[in-house]
C-alpha cells in the first residue's frame, strides 16, 4: 500500500531552541498529530474511543533527526502503517519541510479496552483495514535501535 500524507502543521516560535533550531523535544508534537489523524482515517480515534472506550497507547517510539528544521516552516508529515497484529499497531511517519526531509518516527501501539482495564484485539474490520494498508517494503529505518558505544 501507500503512504498517507493527513497532516501538516506550521512550525510555532515558541519550538525553537537557543540556535533557533526546531526544539528536540518538540519533533514529538508534530508526529502526535499525525497519529491522531491517522487512526481518524482508520476508525480507531476519538469517535471510536467515545463509542466503544478503546484506544490505542503507546508503548514504544523512536524518533531518528534526519535534517535541521528552522523557521519559517510547514511539517508536513507522510504515515504508513508498517505492521500489525491482533492487539498492536505499528506506525511510521516522515517529516518533511518542503522537499528536505526532516526526521523519522516510529512508535508501537496497543488496542485496549480502557472499561476492561487490559489490551483486547482489535475488531475484524479494523483489523482489516490496517492489514490491506500496510506498507511494503519497509523503509530502511524501520526497526533500528540506538547504536551502543563500547
Amino acid at each position: 500500500m501507500a503512504t498517507f500524507r493527513l497532516h501538516e502543521e506550521p512550525l510555532q516560535s515558541d519550538w525553537l531552541d537557543a540556535y533557533g533550531h526546531l526544539n528536540e523535544a518538540y519533533y514529538l508534537v508534530p508526529f502526535s498529530n499525525a497519529t491522531w489523524k491517522l487512526q481518524d482515517h482508520f476508525g480507531i480515534g476519538t469517535e471510536y474511543f467515545e463509542e466503544n472506550g478503546c484506544a490505542l497507547y503507546t508503548l514504544e517510539t523512536h524518533l531518528r533527526y534526519v535534517g535541521e528544521v528552522r523557521a519559517p516552516a510547514t511539517l508536513s508529515i507522510e504515515s504508513a502503517i508498517l505492521g500489525v497484529d491482533t492487539k498492536r499497531l505499528h506506525v511510521g511517519h516522515t517529516m518533511w519541510s518542503g522537499t528536505r526531509e526532516c526526521a523519522t518516527f516510529e512508535c508501537m501501539l496497543l488496542h485496549y479496552d480502557t472499561q476492561a482495564e487490559r489490551s483486547a484485539a482489535f475488531p475484524d474490520f479494523i483489523r482489516e483495514g490496517l492489514d490491506n494498508a500496510l506498507l511494503k517494503p519497509t523503509p530502511e529505518w524501520v526497526g533500528r535501535a540506538l547504536r551502543r558505544l563500547e
